[in-house]
Formats: structure tokens, sequence, C-alpha cells
């Protein structure tokens, strides 16, 4: 019973074996598929290249048309721009900056001028309190007026002494003392002189006029202030003047040039000079001073180019760009 049961449960040999026919159609398929994208792919590889070669051949066609470009400096030595072979900045200043100082201790009694304002050369611009000097005046005068009648009485006395000599009525001493009498009264009269003129100098010097044509820069005190004739001008130490001036049309660049540049430089050479406000203008300058000696903690020298002809453009103080020419 159990031997049937095995039997009825094992395969046939024939039946054991697979069949072959799925495995062949699924490798003919991906064969098919792999033509099929072959085929698909090489159309547009064809459509990229014709598009690449119409391109080409549009620029080869505007390249022709075009003027031929300029051919380019080379690189190795490139030319600077506008013939300049050094460009630095620097500040605009005032070529002289005059401070005007009394010369004595006076009060200030009148101001007339502000910052700003325009000067001429001799106009009045501060008073000083003249009263102790025009009573120094009077006296000087009344002690030349007397010099001169004693020179006068000596003159006579003289002439006199001089007319009674001839008859011997009077002395050689006589003669000898009227003509001492006579020098010492020129003397004393010349003396007197002097002082009147002193006086009168000083009561000139209350009056303060600006020694140039200009505009003022600062004004420095107002009426009924103190001021002592201290000043050394400038930035260089006290300072007690009245006002400060400077004529706008005598302007400069200060500069200060690295020491590796100071071969490019020298006196009298020209240059171009922007001010940073204004970079669309342009002046003329020229070096006119390279200073004596260097700036050793920043390594540079100090140079100044004279604006040629500067306008109401330039403001001192303020930056400008400075082109050396060569």
């Amino acid at each position: 019973m159990n031997a049937e049961k095995l039997r009825d449960l094992q395969i046939a040999p024939g039946e054991k074996r697979r069949p072959q026919r799925p495995f062949w159609t699924i490798l003919i398929a991906v064969a098919a598929l792999t033509i099929i994208a072959a085929l698909m792919a090489r159309p547009w590889d064809r459509e990229e290249s014709r598009v690449v070669k119409k391109d080409a051949q549009q620029l080869a066609a505007s390249s022709s048309s075009a003027p031929p470009a300029a051919p380019s400096p080379p690189s190795a030595a490139p030319e600077t721009t506008g013939g300049s072979v050094l460009t630095v900045s620097g500040y605009i200043i005032n070529r002289e900056r005059i401070e005007i100082s009394p010369r004595f201790l006076g009060v200030v009694k009148w101001i007339g001028v502000k910052k700003g304002d325009p000067v001429t050369n001799g106009q009045v611009v501060v008073l000083l309190d003249d009263a102790e000097y025009q009573a120094r005046v009077n006296e000087a005068i009344g002690r030349r007026e007397n010099a001169r009648a004693t020179a006068a009485q000596a003159e006579l006395d003289f002439a006199r002494v001089s007319e009674l000599l001839k008859t011997d009525i009077e002395s050689k001493k006589s003669f000898d003392d009227a003509r001492l009498q006579v020098d010492g009264s020129r003397a004393a009269l010349k003396a007197s002189e002097g002082a009147y003129e002193l006086a009168q100098t000083y009561l000139d010097w209350c009056t303060i006029r600006s020694p140039i044509d200009g505009v003022v820069l600062e004004k420095l005190v107002d009426p009924n202030e103190l001021v002592v004739p201290q000043s050394f001008g400038g930035g260089r130490g006290p300072s007690t003047a009245l006002i400060a001036v400077a004529d706008p049309k005598d302007l400069q660049v200060e500069i200060d040039v690295n020491e590796a540049d100071l071969s490019k430089i020298s006196l009298s050479q020209k240059c171009r000079v922007s001010p940073e406000a204004y970079p669309d203008k342009n002046y003329e300058g020229v070096v006119v001073e390279i200073a004596p000696e260097a700036d050793r903690a920043k390594g540079t020298l100090q140079i100044k180019v004279q604006i040629l002809k500067p306008d109401r453009f330039l403001t001192p103080q303020l930056s400008a760009k400075v082109e050396f020419l060569k």
C-alpha cells in the first residue's frame, strides 16, 4: 500500500525538464529593446551636431562682417593713462597763511571783517585802542616844539655874541658858550623829533591793515579783548593773532610720497591735479618743493605741487589726486 503511494508521488523523468522557450523569449525582447534605443539615440546626436555647426557658421559670418579689432598692447609693459608715472593723493593748502598779530599789548576796539570776507592789500581790518598812544604823540609834539624854540633862541644868542666879539665887547669864552648852546639845542630838537616819530609809529600800529589781497580764513578775536604780541606763525607754537588771511589764487597740493617712488619725481615736473570733490575737473600743476628731510617713521618725503590756474572749485584742506606726468 505504501509502495503504491510513493509511485504516485514520483515525477516522471520527462516532466522534470523545464521548458526553455520563456528564457529565449526574454533574451530576444531585451536585444530588440537595445537596438530600438540605439536607433532612437542617433537622430538626437545628429540634431545636436547640426545646431553646433549652424552656430559656428553664424559666428564666422559675423566675424567676417565686423571691422578688425585693434591689436592689444603687450602685457609685459602696459602704458599708463595720460602718460602719468605716479598717482598720489594729498591735500590742497594755501601757499602762505598769514596770521596778523599786534605789535604791542593792546585792546581791540573794532574789527571789520569776518571769516570768508575778501580783503585787499592795505585795507583796514582791525583797530586797537589808541588813546594812550595819541597822548604820547601829543606829548612828543609839545616837546618838539619846545626844542625848536630853544634852538631858535640859542641861534639868536650865538649871532649876537658873534657880532659883539668883533667889537671886543664880548670875550672869546662867551662866544664858545653860545656856540655850544646852539649845538645842544639842535641835538635836543632832533631827539624830540625822534620821540614824536616813535609815538606816531605806535599810533599807526593801532590801525592794522591786510598785507595781501586775499580772504579771511579765521577771525581769532572780538572787540574789547586784550591781545599781546606773541605769535610764532601757523601751527609752530603759541599764537595770539587777530585774523588769518591767505590768497585763494595761490594754492598748492601737499602730499607725502613713499621713498620707493622718489625716483619718479623731480623739481619743475608737470602734474595733473584732480580734486576728489570734482573728479571731472583737472588743473595743471608743477612740482615746486621737495622736502630736504624725510619722515623716517613713515618712510615718506613731503612734496608740494603748485596749482597754476586755481578757481573757486578748489578749497583748501580738501583732498586732491596728483598725477605726475612723464
